[in-house]
């Protein structure tokens, strides 16, 4: 069958929501459609071996579980079974849900799991208690899905057809577990374009998909395989959270005949079932922005007690967005240089380019990727291309054993000017791309050269040292009114009896208004007054009456500490960040010291990977970078717009008052 058949015939199936209309929601068409749509392929795949299955079943029937379902598996000739003697045709109009429930009971456990997760029961109750389930199945019992007439590829491509409609159908939840098929097309373009070396025929490749969602990625990197390659065994892993979206995701693989023990049912995050796996290739569209608030006691314990053995090794992103602990997941999952390593296309919007200072957990993991050198290229996407969210995205292709040419730096893509408009919206999703532009972005990534959309730049460009820029303290003090009444704010001396309380008034008040310019010189004539007073008083005291009594002046001596050193001040105390790879103290008399010649840097503000001067950060400013300066119009043209505006509200307040 064509293309073209293939989406006749989903438009076919998909009209059974005819029937559905008014007794349920339009975004529940497709828990119905898809489970009975895997229902009808897996029977027609069975038919030819269905009276072996049922002899094997009675044969064995007293053997034990695990003995019986391997013989049923062997008998059926395929990777599941069913030993019911009933199909869609021959279920009773009078006990439909009760004989249609025992059918689907008796698939071995991978195809059953699926009908659980799509609670294929409780909508065979709502079909029934609104007489509509025998219709329905009657329906699905005329469709001819047989290996014969719809190939395995076929198949997938109706059922990944019938996923489109329900995604656009209820777009508020299933574009959450539904990646675009433009933006799938692209990523696994760019993870897989000139991998002929590792598609050798009658090789066996590996992909994994973390956030697996309905499986697009998964179908996608087979198709893309099967296509440039010959005899290629494409091994396909993933995990996914969502039920429903993991029931779609398997019913998928299992219309087309691949092995469905390798999807697993989870949060990736926090309960790795593939944990210890490494893959060739990589894919996962992440969801946006979500806290892992749910997760933060498992992944902050494996950040903390197993370091870099663990995924988490070079830190935690803020609990607020979790995406960057997807990519730190596959990374972790990437093989050895010398096993071939990996190669890894993930979906991110922007805030993992540069949310994060320096030290933060996304600087430092943002370093470890650049500085072990495995980010390839970020490709920025058009707006709006996402059903649930109109936010710019990127696609980041990560690999940890970059071509010679590409060793040592990023390739950015920007590819926002790559959209056509679509002409009906689903959802947020607005915009498009089109496949030749598809081929454009997969020709510029290739060509690895430097153009108005594609820049070339070396590791170190994302880099810079935070130094810490003190400047002197400098105070005068006086025992004015004003400042004297400062005193009563002052917590150590609220703590002081009330007899001392008043001495210590006196005693500051003898000082005078007399101004001071240096600290050492007015803590003399404050100790003296004290003296006189009978006082004795603590650190915490007489820090607090200098407190009460001075105010900042740049005119005033420098305060020194008992070392003699300069006290920096802290409202003055300021950042820099200097270029990765300068010299701290170069870029400091330079661009500093010419504007404040008494500052110094901070020397103990230091790495803590490398212990030099400066905190380490590493961000990438993508939009900087492709930034184009638009002068603004002439001033002329301005003001007879200006004018043309007044003119036309006077003629407008003239007719009004005529």
């Amino acid at each position: 069958m064509n293309t073209e058949s293939h989406s006749q015939l989903a438009a076919f199936i998909w009209s059974v929501a005819d029937l559905l209309r008014g007794d349920f929601k339009q975004s529940q068409y497709g828990r119905i459609i898809l489970p009975f749509t895997l229902l009808r392929r897996l029977e027609c795949v069975l038919e030819p071996t269905k009276a072996d299955v049922l002899k094997a079943a009675e044969d064995h029937q007293n053997k034990p579980e695990a003995v019986r379902e391997k013989l049923l598996l062997r008998a059926a000739n395929q990777p599941f079974f069913n030993a019911s003697p009933f199909s869609l045709i021959s279920l009773s109009d009078t006990q439909t849900s009760d004989d249609l429930m025992s059918y689907v009971q008796s698939f071995s456990q991978s195809a059953r799991e699926i009908f659980e997760h799509f609670e294929f029961e409780s909508f065979v109750q709502q079909l029934s208690a609104n007489n509509l389930l025998y219709k329905v199945v009657q329906q699905f019992a005329a469709i001819d899905l047989s290996p014969a007439r719809v190939s395995n590829h076929g198949m997938g491509g109706i059922f990944e057809e019938l996923i489109r409609k329900f995604a656009e159908s209820s777009n508020e939840t299933a574009g959450e577990h539904f990646t675009p098929r433009d933006i799938v097309h692209l990523t696994t373009s760019l993870v897989l374009t000139g991998q002929e070396a590792k598609l050798k025929p009658n090789s066996i490749v590996t992909v994994y998909d973390p956030t697996a969602g309905t499986g697009g990625f998964l179908s996608e990197s087979d198709d893309y395989i099967q296509q440039v390659s010959q005899n290629v065994t494409v091994s396909l892993h993933g995990q996914e959270l969502n039920p429903e979206s993991y029931a779609i995701c398997k019913g998928d693989m299992l219309v087309k005949g691949q092995e469905v023990e390798q999807i697993k049912l989870g949060n990736t995050l926090s309960d790795d079932q593939l944990a210890g796996e490494r893959f060739d290739y990589m894919l996962s569209n992440p969801p946006f922005g979500v806290e892992w608030k749910k997760v933060q006691k498992q992944v902050t314990d494996e950040h903390k007690h197993r370091g870099y053995d663990g995924r988490f090794g070079p830190g935690l992103p803020r609990v607020s967005d979790g995406s960057l602990l997807f990519l730190m997941h596959l990374v972790a999952k990437m093989r050895s240089r010398q096993d071939g390593g990996s190669r890894i296309g993930i979906i991110l919007n922007g805030s993992p380019l540069f949310t994060g200072g320096a030290g933060s957990g996304e600087s430092e993991i943002r370093r470890y990727l650049l500085q072990h050198d495995m980010v390839e290229a970020i490709v920025g996407l058009p707006t709006d291309m996402f059903y649930n969210t109109g936010i710019a995205t990127y696609i980041w292709v990560l690999s940890n054993n970059k071509p010679a040419e590409r060793k040592g730096k990023v390739q950015l893509i920007n590819a926002t000017g790559r959209a056509s408009k679509m002409r009906k919206s689903l959802g947020s999703k607005r915009q498009y791309i089109t496949d030749r532009d598809i081929d454009d972005i997969v020709r510029l990534y290739g060509a690895y050269e430097e153009n108005d959309e594609s820049k070339l730049f070396p590791v170190e460009a994302f880099g810079y040292r935070r130094i810490t820029v003190e400047r002197p303290l400098r105070l005068n003090f006086d025992a004015s009114a004003e400042r004297l009444a400062r005193l009563d704010d002052e917590k150590p001396i609220q703590k002081l009896a009330d007899a001392e309380q008043a001495a210590l008034k006196t005693a500051c008040e003898s000082l005078g208004e007399q101004r001071y310019t240096n600290r050492d010189a007015f803590t003399k004539a404050l100790k003296g007054a004290l003296k006189a007073e009978g006082l004795k008083i603590g650190a915490p005291v007489q820090k607090a009456i200098l407190n009460a009594l001075s105010e900042r002046d740049p005119d005033a001596d420098i305060c020194l500490d008992k070392q003699g050193n300069p006290e920096p001040d802290t409202s003055l105390r300021d950042n820099e960040n200097v270029p990765y790879g300068e010299s701290v103290y170069d870029y400091f008399e330079r661009e500093v010291k010419p504007h404040v010649p008494d500052a110094w840097i901070d020397d103990n503000k230091r790495d803590e990977l490398d212990g030099r001067i400066g905190i380490v950060g590493f961000e990438i400013p993508f939009n900087r970078h492709f930034y184009q300066f638009t002068p603004p119009r002439p001033l002329e043209e301005i003001d007879a717009d200006l004018k043309a505006c007044t003119d036309k509200i006077k003629q407008m307040i003239e007719e009004l008052s005529a």
